[in-house]
């Protein structure tokens, strides 16, 4: 079945090789879809004879882009962690709050306890309002059991919600978040149950597509974390990093050695790390709402986009330090405080993104080929879509030439 998007107020192509400052933008322009994947786009003075008589849907001159990808977030978790936001405002850092058995132990706890049923439920709820935003793709790690059922357990959620509705879930095992209090004294042995059993059975029953680490005092060292990615990539999983996210340890550099698909966070990435993520091809992937709600530093976007690293922006959902999955007030967050414009922000949640989860050649933009991941929005352009931020923008939302969310 074909479809015509006609009177377009401006089309956002964001072609995956373009300049991240280059979105490929198309004033009143026309787009065609046929069942699943896009056709044709263009002025809509220009659309193909050979369209005429197809159905066609009047987009009342609006905005509309590629399916938003969100390309970090930590969705299935037990419980909540609302009294350290109190505790952080009072001025309790991070580091302490974990220290006092906050943090991630909190979330490592609540998630061991619940069921696969309780995980699938809560993430599902919180899957149905992400798409609502206009997201179409989610990253999702693992992280929070830190032990073989539990983390297992985790991915079996993103397994089973893969194929309950419509977003696509991209998981990620993230088994090395921190070393679990019942090792505390012994890391060793949990780093060789991490290499020596999970990844092999992670990787083994396709649980997971990347092996991501957070490399961080408190966390991994860089030496732990290259023995356990070393285990990762032998296993077949591509690899991420958590990165520099309150220190400059070498989290960059690290990811680069490994030619990491993506390295995360980055808040205090230094030149020598800049430098080795361009050279790797690695994309740099921001994340302003961890920033926000941590008054941390956000990443030097402008200082690595200048270097030619790509800059993707994603969320972090997670309960403790981004308890916010909106993914458009993230955008609006990295051109405030990280000097990105909005195409640049908008390359960042869509063909960038896409590149943040080795999918840039299907999904991520609006060209002949690509996987028909329409979003619509209620605003005449990029530019004031970011700059008058709403609750939500979306009116219409396809994944894969589905109505998610039917225009009008």
């Amino acid at each position: 079945m074909v479809t015509v998007f006609r009177n377009i107020g401006q089309l956002a192509t964001c072609p995956p090789g373009a300049p991240q400052q280059d979105a490929g933008l198309i004033d009143n322009a026309a787009l065609v879809f046929a069942d699943n994947l896009v056709e044709w786009v263009g002025e809509e003075h220009q659309l193909p004879a050979r369209f005429a008589g197809q159905e066609s849907i009047d987009c009342g001159g609006r905005l509309v882009t590629p399916g938003l990808i969100d390309c970090h977030t930590h969705l299935c978790f037990g419980g909540w962690r609302g009294d350290e936001f109190e505790m952080r405002l009072q001025g309790r850092s991070y580091q302490e709050i974990a220290a006092a058995g906050g943090g991630i132990r909190s979330t490592v706890a609540a998630t061991r306890s619940s069921s696969i049923e309780q995980l699938t439920e809560k993430a599902l709820k919180a899957l149905e309002q992400i798409r609502d935003l206009g997201i179409t793709t989610l990253e999702c790690k693992s992280g929070y059991g830190l032990e073989r059922l539990s983390e297992l357990k985790q991915l079996q959620v993103y397994r089973r919600l893969d194929e309950q509705q419509a977003v696509e879930l991209v998981p990620t095992f993230l088994g090395a978040h921190m070393v679990p209090d019942e090792y505390q004294q012994r890391r060793s042995e949990y780093i060789d149950l991490l290499c020596q059993q999970l990844i092999p059975e992670v990787a083994e029953q396709e649980l997971a597509q990347f092996c991501d680490i957070f490399v961080e005092q408190g966390a991994y060292s860089v030496s732990e974390a290259r023995q356990i990615l070393s285990a990762a990539k032998g296993a077949g999983l591509k690899i991420k990093v958590h990165a520099d996210q309150l220190s400059c340890g070498g989290g960059a550099q690290l990811a680069a050695e490994f030619g990491a698909v993506s390295a995360e966070h980055l808040e205090y990435a230094d030149e020598a790390g800049i430098q080795a993520l361009e050279r790797a091809g690695t994309v740099a992937v921001s994340l302003p709402l961890a920033s926000l709600y941590l008054r941390e530093r956000y990443l030097p976007a402008r200082e690595m986009l200048n270097a030619g690293v790509r800059v993707a922006v994603a969320t972090d959902f997670n309960p403790g330090s981004a308890p916010s999955f909106h993914l458009p007030l993230a955008m609006t967050l990295a051109c405030i405080n990280q000097q990105m414009t909005p195409q640049e922000v908008l390359m960042g949640a869509t063909s960038v993104a896409a590149r943040a989860i080795a999918a840039e050649h299907r999904i991520g933009s609006l060209l002949p080929g690509f996987a028909a991941d329409i979003a619509v929005f209620d605003v005449p352009a990029v530019n004031h879509w970011l700059y008058h931020f709403q609750a939500n923008a979306c009116c219409g939302l396809l994944k894969s030439g589905r109505w998610q969310k039917k225009l009008f």
